[in-house]
């Protein structure tokens, strides 16, 4: 892990299109500002893992039965 310290208004640049600002401190939380393109998706850690668990309990559900089916379904378009 890479440990940067900043200030507020200085910033962290991540490859040539992420940009990341620390934009004020106050007690123990940081704010941050982040520019990146928009097809880049940015989520709070905790928002990312639940969606990466509902993903893979949505995974878990599907049957291989329903797969094949599906599959069938394609072949005859």
């Amino acid at each position: 892990m890479l440990v940067l310290t900043r200030k507020p208004n200085q910033s962290i640049q991540i490859g040539d299109d992420i940009e990341l600002t620390i934009l004020s401190v106050e007690g123990d939380q940081v704010k941050i500002g982040i520019n990146a393109p928009r097809q880049i998706e940015i989520h709070r850690k905790e928002i990312y893992l639940a969606i990466q668990e509902e993903n893979h309990q949505a995974a878990s559900e599907v049957s291989i039965d329903s797969l094949k089916g599906l599959s069938l379904q394609i072949r005859k378009k």
